[in-house]
């Protein structure tokens, strides 16, 4: 297991101790609240990719969490709160089980989680008395007919994802869509959001094709494509290719002249590096200056993650998990997340409400909720499933 060797503190002056796997500090001495949080990172191979794309980052999700023990501690040193972050990341789902069951054992609550919906599932059942923050699974059933009562989500849902897309394109009055899906498991629920979002904002789906070839596209998709994608006329191409085997050939290569949009092309993302708007540029910043490279949407989620915490903290002087949650699915905790908007958690599933940008990889193209899509209660409960929609209810208040 590799722990955080020290308090990830602002740059003041403090004699820093690290004794018994506890950082803490003089002050801890003088009634300090010690805040500990796990960080539990599993993120399965993904077998050979059929294009040169550029990886994620392998540290991603832990340097937004890493970050926001610095931003906690910065505020947090006023109240005399402490924050420092226990790290397990693992290869394999076993593992980071018994990491986390090593962490309880010690008295860790609170937990940070970058790893797929099963494996979430199986934390969530062995720590029934913790509260886990979502920041890796963008899983629609976890957000619908699965919730976990003791998980909230900082990372977008696919329907989030595919909502602010299918928003911004009933704006611009593409409503044609060819719809094209690759055949791994994350691919067809992608594409199953897509195809949700298409009935919700009056879409239609002209065509719809799986991608079924195995071979690389770098030297023969000017070929391919145009032949691929023709069918009967439409106004942008959707793409559901998560691992981006394909997805990346298909700009420019369409039978028709049309835009790409999905996984590919024009792309709703949690996070992006060309998001610089209210106080986002200096977010950005301090987050390079910490990981030396760009902050993605997992590095976000995480990053929000622990501050949902530290907010949480900070209104009930205390960290009881239980206290947390309640407090969160309450309304009451409203998050500054560098959006624009203040951001809650939504109390039937545990989502918290956020605006999404839509990219392309150099510049930010719109956010979503688009102008002119309206909600009874917040226009971002346009994104993603509203209450009506889904059969969880995590605060117990009915529907």
């Amino acid at each position: 297991m590799r722990q955080i060797s020290r308090c990830l503190l602002p740059a003041v002056a403090a004699v820093l101790v690290y004794a018994g796997g506890v950082c803490a500090t003089p002050a801890a001495a003088q009634g300090e609240l010690q805040v500990r949080i796990g960080y539990l990172a599993y993120s399965p191979p993904s077998g050979p990719l059929l294009s040169n794309v550029i990886p994620e980052p392998e540290d991603a999700g832990l340097r937004g969490a890493e970050l926001a023990i610095v931003d906690s501690n910065s505020t947090g040193r006023f109240l005399k709160h402490s924050y420092s972050l226990e790290v397990a990341e693992r290869d394999d789902s076993a593992g980071l089980l018994a990491a986390a069951s090593e962490l309880h054992g010690q008295g860790l609550r609170l937990f940070v989680v970058n790893a797929p919906a099963a494996t979430l599932r199986q934390l969530s059942l062995a720590l029934p008395d913790s509260l886990l923050l979502n920041a890796g699974s963008a899983d629609d059933g976890l957000r619908h007919s699965q919730c976990l009562n003791n998980v909230l989500h900082t990372l977008p849902s696919r329907a989030m994802l595919a909502d602010a897309l299918a928003q911004f394109l009933a704006v611009r009055k593409w409503t044609r869509w060819l719809l094209i899906k690759g055949p791994s498991e994350d691919d067809l629920a992608y594409a199953a959001a897509l195809e949700r979002a298409a009935k919700r904002f009056g879409h239609k789906i002209v065509a719809e094709k799986a991608w079924s070839f195995d071979n690389d596209q770098r030297r023969s998709a000017q070929a391919e494509m145009p032949l691929f994608t023709q069918t009967a006329e439409y106004d942008v191409v959707l793409v559901a290719d998560e691992r981006g085997d394909f997805g990346e050939y298909l700009p420019y290569q369409t039978w028709y002249p049309r835009p790409v949009a999905g996984t590919q092309g024009l792309t709703p993302t949690g996070w992006h590096k060309t998001v610089e708007t209210y106080g986002a540029a200096q977010l950005q910043k301090r987050f390079e200056a910490h990981a030396k490279r760009w902050m993605n949407d997992r590095d976000f989620a995480a990053w929000l993650a622990v501050r949902s915490i530290a907010a949480a903290v900070s209104k009930l002087r205390g960290s009881d998990a239980t206290a947390i949650r309640q407090l969160a699915l309450s309304d009451q905790l409203p998050l500054d997340g560098f959006k624009g908007r203040k951001l809650s958690f939504r109390s039937w599933n545990g989502q918290l409400r956020q605006p999404i940008p839509l990219v392309h990889p150099r510049a930010l193209v719109s956010n979503s909720p688009q102008d002119g899509f309206l909600h009874p209660s917040s226009e971002l409960d346009s994104l993603g499933y509203d209450r009506p929609e889904v059969s969880c209810d995590l605060a117990g208040n009915g529907t």
